[in-house]
C-alpha cells in the first residue's frame, strides 16, 4: 500500500511539473489567441476587449492558477479550431488511440517474445543471426516507412483494409478494429524490434544461470527448462520494458495517425500544434502524460502478479 501511495504522489507531482512546463511553453509560442478566435481582420478594440475577457492580460501565475482550477473541476475550456468543449472532443479520440496502442503492443509482444526466445535458445547460430537481423531492420526503419508499406500492401495492393478513417470503438468495435489495424501494425513492427532484442538478451542471461543448469541436470526436457524456468523469469523484465515503451508509442502515434488520417489523440495533438490551439495543446499533452504514467504504474503492479518474489516497497 505504501508503494502505491508513493507512486500516486510521484505521479501527481510529475503531472504538476508537466502542467507548468506545458503552460509555460504554450505561452511563449508565436501568435495571439484572441486573433485566432476573431481572425486577422478584427477590430483592435474588439481584440483588446477579448484579451481582457479571456484574462490574457493577467500575470502568468494567475492564468496558470485559473487553468489548473479548470482542469481539476472538469472545465477544460473550448477548442479554438473545433469550437466544441475539449472534454467532449477528447472522449472519442482517447478511445481510438487507446485501441491503436493496445493493438500495437499486442502485435509487438506476440512476435517479439517467440523471436527473442528462439534467438536465445539458438544463440550464435543462423536462427540467432536471422532474428537479430530482423530486429535490426525494424529498429533502423522509421514508423512512417512501415505505415507507407502497410498502405501499399494491404490497402492499395490487396484491398483488405482501409488506408484512412476512424470509428469509435464504443459505437462500432468491428469497424474501429478494421481502421486501427494498419496504424497498429506500423507502430507494432518498430516496437517488436526493440522487444525482440530485449527478450533475447534477457533469456541469454537467464539460460546461463545456475538454476537452469540444475534443471537440465535433473533430466528435464529443453522445452520445459526454457518455458517453465527461463521464460517465466524473463517475462517480468520484458513487461517492464514494454510498459516504458508506451511513451514511445504515444510519441510515434502523432506521425502514424497523421499518415493514416486516423483522427485519434496523435492527430488531434498535431492539429492543435499546427493551428496554435493553446487550450487543446495543453489538454492533450497533459492527458497523454497522465495516461503514460498510469500505464507504467499498472505494469509495475502486474509485475508482482507475474513474479510473486518481487516485493514493492
Amino acid at each position: 500500500m505504501s508503494f502505491l501511495l508513493n507512486r500516486l504522489l510521484s505521479i501527481a507531482l510529475t503531472l504538476v511539473l508537466i502542467s507548468m512546463i506545458t503552460f509555460g511553453v504554450t505561452n511563449i509560442l508565436p501568435g495571439d489567441v484572441a486573433m485566432m478566435i476573431m481572425g486577422t481582420q478584427s477590430n483592435p478594440e474588439a481584440l483588446a476587449g477579448l484579451r481582457q475577457s479571456l484574462g490574457l492580460n493577467d500575470p502568468l501565475v494567475v492564468q496558470y492558477g485559473r487553468w489548473i482550477a479548470g482542469m481539476v473541476t472538469g472545465d477544460w475550456g473550448n477548442s479554438l479550431i473545433f469550437k466544441v468543449p475539449i472534454t467532449e472532443l477528447l472522449g472519442q479520440k482517447i478511445r481510438s488511440s487507446a485501441l491503436v496502442v493496445v493493438l500495437s503492443m499486442a502485435i509487438a509482444l506476440a512476435a517479439a517474445v517467440p523471436l527473442g526466445v528462439w534467438a536465445a535458445v539458438h544463440r550464435n547460430r543462423w536462427q540467432d543471426t536471422l532474428s537479430s537481423s530482423t530486429a535490426l531492420l525494424g529498429v533502423s526503419l522509421p514508423d512512417f516507412f512501415w505505415g507507407i508499406m502497410m498502405i501499399l500492401l494491404f490497402a492499395r495492393g490487396l484491398g483488405w483494409l482501409p488506408s484512412s478513417g476512424v470509428a469509435d470503438p464504443a459505437v462500432d468495435f468491428g469497424a474501429a478494429l478494421r481502421y486501427a489495424l494498419l496504424p497498429s501494425l506500423a507502430l507494432g513492427l518498430g516496437l517488436m524490434a526493440h522487444l525482440t532484442r530485449m527478450t533475447r538478451s534477457t533469456m541469454v542471461g537467464i539460460l546461463n544461470q545456475e538454476f537452469v543448469r540444475v534443471a537440465r541436470a535433473k533430466g528435464l526436457s529443453e522445452r520445459v527448462v526454457v518455458r517453465r524456468y527461463a521464460l517465466a523469469n524473463a517475462i517480468g523484465p520484458v513487461m517492464t520494458i514494454a510498459g516504458l515503451q508506451v511513451g514511445y508509442l504515444f510519441g510515434s502515434i502523432i506521425v502514424v495517425e497523421t499518415l493514416f488520417n486516423y483522427t485519434g489523440m496523435g492527430w488531434l495533438t498535431y492539429q492543435a500544434l499546427l493551428n496554435r490551439d493553446v487550450p487543446l495543446i495543453q489538454a492533450t499533452v497533459f492527458v497523454i502524460a497522465a495516461v503514460v504514467m498510469l500505464i507504467n504504474l499498472l505494469v509495475d503492479l502486474l509485475y508482482v502478479l507475474v513474479d510473486p518474489r518481487i516485493q514493492l516497497e
